[in-house]
């Protein structure tokens, strides 16, 4: 079972700030996803900025979303000391 999406903040340049419950954070870049089905919908920054947490992972209200495994395991994690 992979963690829950917390927290999301979408960026300018099509990457999400990403806040899992477990307390790891990343950065998803979705660029290379945006000329690909469901995703083409979301590649107007309007639309983009309009994701939201829906229950264990993320979503667009344009039907666009992520399964919480690609999520986690795409993201780019930081770490913090």
């Amino acid at each position: 079972m992979y963690p829950s999406v917390s927290k999301v903040v979408p960026s300018e340049d099509f990457t999400l700030s990403i806040v899992f419950d477990n307390g790891e954070e990343g950065i998803l870049d979705m660029k290379p996803h945006l000329n690909f089905g469901v995703f083409q919908k979301i590649r107007e920054y309007e639309q983009f900025k309009r994701v939201r947490i829906s229950f264990d992972t993320i979503e667009w209200e344009t039907g666009a979303d992520l399964d919480p495994e690609f999520v986690y395991t795409k993201c780019k994690m930081s770490t913090h000391t």
